[in-house]
C-alpha cells in the first residue's frame, strides 16, 4: 500500500516564509495599504481648510472674523494650558493672569505714554512687532519666578497656589494705574509689520478694502499655526513622552530618569509663554484692554475649553477654545430669535450667562460620557466605520 502522506509533502509552497522585518510582506498587508490613503486623505483635509481659512476675510463681515480672532487667540491660550494640564496633569486656575501679563506688557512696551483718565500711562515707545515679542518673553519670566513653585507641587495643591496670582493680578491691575490705566484700562497700540499698520486704515488688497479685523486675522493664524505645529512636536517627540509619564505616574517617571521638578517647571513656563501670546492677540483685537476681563471666570473657561475638547491633544484644545469662545458671541447676535435668551440690559438671562450654563453642561458631559473630548468623538467614528483589517 502506498503511503499518501508523502505527496502532500511536496505540496507547500516552496518559497521561504517572509521575515519579520520584509517590507514587501508589510506592505502587503491591508492595514498598510490603508495607511497612504488615510493619510493622502487627511492631507487634502488640511489643505482644504487652510485655504477656506485663507480665503474667509475677503468674504465674512466684521462680526464674524472678530468671532474668529477671538477664538483663535483663545486657541492658542488653550493650547498651552492644556501642554500643562492635559498632557502633564498640572491644574493651574491662574492662567488668566499670565493672559494679563501678555495683554499689559504689550501695552506698557508699545505704548508712548500717554494720559488717560487724568494718569501718565508707562509706555517705552518700542516698535510693536518688538514689543510683541518682548511682552510674550516677560510672561514667560513672570511664569518663570512661579516655576519653583510649579516645579514642586501638583494637583489641587498647585491649582490653589496658582489661584493666588488672580487676586495677585487683580488688585495690581485696579491700583497700578501708571501701568493699567486703572479700572477704565488702557488704549492698545496698533501692531505695525513689514510697513502694514493693523488699524482701521483701508488696505486694498484684490480691490477689497482690509481693514484691522481683516489684517489681523492673518497674524492670529500665522502665531496659531505655528504654536500648533510646536505643541504637536513637543507632545510627539520625547519631552511628550516624559510629559505624559509625569501625568500618570510622577514616581515611576522619577524611578526610569525623568528629572520631575525640572519638567513640571519647565512645561509651567511653555504654558505661561502661550497665555502671554494669546493675551497680546486678545489687546490687539479689542484695541482696549480692561481689568475685569482677566479674572477667575476667564480662568475658569480655559479650564472648561481643555475638558471639552479633550485633555492633552493639540486639536483639542482647539475644538474646545471655538466652542467655549463662539458660543456667546451666537447668542447675543440671535438672541431675539433663540428662546429663554433676552438681550444684553434688558433682564432675563442674558446670552453670557447662558453660555456659561450650556458649557457648564457641557463639561459635565464630557466627564460622564466622553472622557476623550470632542475629539474623542472623531475617534470613536473613525473606529466604527473602519475595517478592522484596516485598523492594524
Amino acid at each position: 500500500m502506498s503511503d499518501t502522506r508523502g505527496p502532500a509533502l511536496h505540496t507547500e509552497d516552496p518559497s521561504p516564509p517572509p521575515s519579520p522585518g520584509d517590507s514587501s510582506s508589510l506592505s502587503s498587508s491591508p492595514g498598510a495599504a490603508a495607511r497612504p490613503r488615510l493619510l493622502r486623505a487627511r492631507n487634502l483635509s488640511a489643505a482644504a481648510a487652510g485655504l477656506v481659512l485663507l480665503a474667509l476675510p475677503f468674504y465674512l463681515d466684521r462680526f464674524w472674523l472678530q468671532a474668529g480672532l477671538f477664538a483663535m487667540a483663545a486657541a492658542i491660550g488653550a493650547i498651552g494650558l492644556n501642554l500643562l494640564t492635559g498632557a502633564t496633569g498640572q491644574l493651574s486656575m491662574g492662567h488668566a493672569f499670565f493672559l494679563a501679563v501678555g495683554a499689559y506688557g504689550y501695552c506698557a512696551l508699545a505704548g508712548d505714554g500717554s494720559t488717560a483718565g487724568g494718569h501718565t500711562l508707562v509706555g517705552l515707545g518700542l516698535p510693536s512687532w518688538l514689543a510683541a515679542i518682548l511682552a510674550v518673553a516677560l510672561t514667560g519670566a513672570a511664569g518663570g519666578l512661579f516655576s519653583p513653585i510649579a516645579g514642586r507641587l501638583r494637583g489641587a495643591y498647585l491649582g490653589i497656589a496658582t489661584l493666588a496670582l488672580i487676586f495677585i493680578g487683580q488688585h495690581l491691575l485696579f491700583n497700578a494705574t501708571s501701568l493699567t490705566g486703572g479700572f477704565n484700562g488702557r488704549a492698545v497700540e496698533p501692531l505695525s509689520l513689514f510697513g502694514i499698520t493693523f488699524d482701521d486704515t483701508e488696505t486694498v488688497i484684490a480691490a477689497v478694502p482690509f481693514q484691522s479685523a481683516e489684517k489681523l486675522w492673518y497674524v492670529a493664524l500665522a502665531a496659531l499655526l505655528l504654536g500648533a505645529l510646536f505643541a504637536r512636536g513637543v507632545l510627539r517627540g520625547r519631552p511628550g513622552r516624559a510629559m505624559n509619564a509625569l501625568r500618570d505616574h510622577s514616581i515611576a517617571a522619577g524611578v526610569m530618569g525623568v528629572p520631575v521638578a525640572r519638567y513640571r517647571a519647565a512645561v509651567f513656563v511653555l504654558s505661561s509663554m502661550y497665555a502671554g501670546l494669546a493675551g497680546v492677540l486678545l489687546a490687539l483685537v479689542f484695541q482696549r484692554t480692561v481689568p475685569d476681563y482677566f479674572g477667575m471666570v476667564l480662568s475658569l473657561e480655559y479650564l472648561a475649553m481643555i475638558v471639552i475638547g479633550g485633555l492633552g491633544t493639540v486639536a483639542g484644545a482647539v475644538l474646545g477654545a471655538a466652542f467655549v469662545s463662539l458660543l456667546p458671541q451666537l447668542l447675543t447676535r440671535y438672541s431675539d430669535a433663540l428662546p429663554l435668551v433676552s438681550a444684553p440690559g434688558t433682564g432675563g438671562v442674558s446670552p453670557g450667562e447662558t453660555s456659561r450654563y450650556l458649557y457648564g453642561a457641557a463639561v459635565v458631559v464630557v466627564v460622564l460620557f466622553l472622557p476623550g473630548g470632542l475629539t474623542g468623538i472623531t475617534r470613536m467614528v473613525r473606529a466604527r466605520t473602519t475595517p478592522p483589517k484596516e485598523r492594524t
